[in-house]
């Protein structure tokens, strides 16, 4: 059985606080119980933070505007961001908190100048936001380093993402590649999950997966029976706390019952086979049926097709071997509606 490499994406859900950031981490991090069948199923494998350089992120006139929400930080844009921007000792911090629980770590850079969180720690996967794509100075410096790099195509055709294969692979081939579409939430139309299916036709050699920004967990389930490899959604310990992203993030009991229902997608997928499942073989002769008598057949009478009907339980001769009912003698008598079985016949 396949397992499903479910990352959580804190992205700017912590708030700016390295606190609540390790809370979301224990989150991702708890035992899952099916509770019909008894079973302990995985949890999440890692959790995914996005570490900002400010100075690279956005003009000084977008920095500058005022920003009038509800769920504002700061009075500019750029204060909002400074706020929940955490520095390089604390990513650290939450990191050391990850592996402490036995989760992987996933980092996003979003500029040259974010590379220097690579000092303090080396995170099992480097992640390329859907708008650094075509960023292909920044994808170099990340594949100078060989870690493995995830990228998310949310804003990408095949041109785009080529071009950001063709730089990478000069230096390694540890890609694994989501569909994604960046839209929040992304509307039911334009989800386009048989982009899995395309990816995994043309771009083989890389471990295919799906970055959901859709709400509720059923399009996560979809792509995993599509092919996924790799699941990554946003994540909360709040979803009505302040912030843009928590609302479309999954809670506590959503992120439970995500995972429950991807690990127990896992199963049903089963093996490319048509066969009967030990599972059913009570079920088979209890409901499957098997050639019986249309009346009371008495000693010595030749049985003809007239005499004969399908009914259940299946322990009898199914109607494929009704040739060797149809003209045997019958031994003692048999009463209508009943099977008949080698022991009734000669």
């Amino acid at each position: 059985m396949k397992s499903t490499y479910i990352i959580g994406e804190i992205g700017q859900n912590h708030n700016g606080s390295v606190d609540i950031a390790k809370l979301i981490v224990d989150l991702v991090s708890r035992p899952v119980k099916e509770e019909v069948f008894g079973l302990d199923l995985c949890p999440m494998d890692a959790v995914k933070m996005t570490k900002r350089d400010l100075n690279e992120e956005l003009t000084d006139s977008q920095m500058n505007r005022l920003y009038d929400s509800p769920h504002s930080f700061g009075r500019t844009y750029g204060e909002h961001r400074a706020f929940l921007d955490l520095t390089d000792e604390e990513h650290f911090e939450v990191y050391k908190h990850a592996k402490s629980l036995g989760l992987d770590f996933v980092e996003t850079l979003c500029s040259r100048g974010c590379m220097s969180l690579l000092k303090l720690f080396t995170p099992d996967f480097l992640k390329v936001a859907s708008r650094d794509l075509t960023n292909l100075p920044l994808l170099e410096i990340m594949a100078e380093t060989k870690i493995p790099i995830i990228l998310s195509t949310g804003m990408a055709g095949k041109k785009e993402l080529d071009e950001a294969l063709a730089v990478i692979t000069r230096y390694h081939s540890e890609i694994s590649i989501l569909h994604c579409v960046s839209q929040y939430p992304t509307y039911p139309d334009n989800l386009n999950l048989k982009t899995i299916t395309y990816l995994k036709k043309h771009y083989g050699q890389y471990r295919i997966g799906f970055s959901d920004h859709t709400i509720g967990i059923s399009a996560p389930v979809v792509a995993v029976g599509m092919g996924a490899e790799i699941i990554e959604k946003h994540i909360t310990i709040d979803r009505h706390m302040k912030g843009t992203d928590q609302l479309g993030s999954l809670g506590p009991e959503g992120v439970n019952r995500m995972i429950r229902d991807i690990r127990i997608a896992e199963r049903w997928l089963g093996e490319e086979e048509l066969y009967i499942d030990e599972s059913v073989a009570g079920a088979k002769v209890k409901l499957e049926r098997s050639i019986a008598t249309r009346q009371e057949l008495l000693p010595g009478h030749v049985i003809t097709e007239d005499d004969i009907h399908l009914l259940s339980p299946g322990d009898g001769y199914k109607w494929v071997d009704k040739d060797r009912v149809v003209g045997k003698k019958v031994k003692a008598t048999i009463k209508r509606n009943e099977i008949i079985y080698p022991k009734d016949i000669e």
